[in-house]
């Protein structure tokens, strides 16, 4: 099943305060993909991973566009 988290557009903290809601509702082991626009999103994701046991499987920028993917730890 294929989670996105769409947060562009919105400035700190709400992409990492969004990513972390929505991570309660990914089923362990799945993958949530997050968009963000918040240059600081990348520092702020990478933080949340650590501090919640939260796999960042990849980070990429293009065109602006920070896409995240995180996996719910199992």
């Amino acid at each position: 099943m294929s989670h996105v988290l769409d947060v562009k557009g919105l400035n700190c903290p709400l992409p990492v305060l969004r990513t972390k809601k929505a991570m309660k509702a990914v089923p362990k082991g799945e993958v949530l993909t997050v968009e963000a626009t918040d240059p600081n999103t990348p520092r702020d994701i990478a933080a949340l991973c650590e501090a919640s046991g939260f796999a960042l499987l990849s980070s990429s920028e293009q065109d602006g566009v920070f896409v995240f993917k995180i996996q719910h730890a199992a």
